[in-house]
């Protein structure tokens, strides 16, 4: 597999919703970016470690990874081979044994983050997921694929109450797709 190195560069709310953002994620270069979607308590959890909140350094996540750096020598990075039904696959993989351990993606996003390990996806996955990134863009697109069953369910519900039928059309193709899987 060929893996393509991924940088964080940002969290950001989805608009028209209070419980979904998405996580900012681009190649080294800057030239494509993806977007990974995470829940509330997660964009609360980057939150506060973006503002730099006092109490980060007592934080689980943070206390938990000092302990394992004191303790091992152990090398981890995260690296996100496939998309089924919504979710990244995702796994925290120690790098001299090569010993995956499957991780939730916007929790290995953020333990990358505080522990600075590098994010690595597959080339193939980034080539089908990605979209040219722009710093200067007010607005970010999503692949359907990585919305889950629920929300595309709660989307094609709210396009049609809209009367957007193009867009529902779409949901409900990829709903019908999963379903056949």
């Amino acid at each position: 597999m060929e893996k393509v190195r991924l940088l964080f560069k940002s969290v950001t709310e989805i608009v028209g919703s209070d419980e979904l953002g998405l996580l900012i994620l681009t190649d080294a270069e800057e030239r494509q970016q993806l977007a990974i979607p995470c829940d509330r308590a997660m964009m609360r959890e980057f939150g506060l470690r973006l503002g730099h909140a006092e109490v980060v350094g007592r934080l689980l996540p943070e206390v938990l990874w000092h302990v394992i750096a004191m303790q091992t020598d152990m090398r981890f990075e995260v690296l996100i081979t496939d998309i089924i039904d919504g979710q990244y696959r995702t796994l925290l993989m120690n790098v001299d044994t090569q010993e995956p351990v499957a991780i939730r993606v916007s929790d290995a996003v953020l333990l990358a983050q505080i522990a600075r390990l590098p994010i690595y996806i597959d080339r193939v996955l980034m080539n089908k997921q990605s979209a040219p990134y722009n710093k200067e863009a007010r607005g970010v697109s999503i692949p359907v694929n990585t919305i889950s069953t629920d929300m595309l369910r709660d989307a094609l519900a709210k396009a049609i109450e809209e009367e957007k039928y193009e867009l529902a059309s779409h949901l409900r193709d990829e709903l019908k797709r999963r379903n056949r899987a």
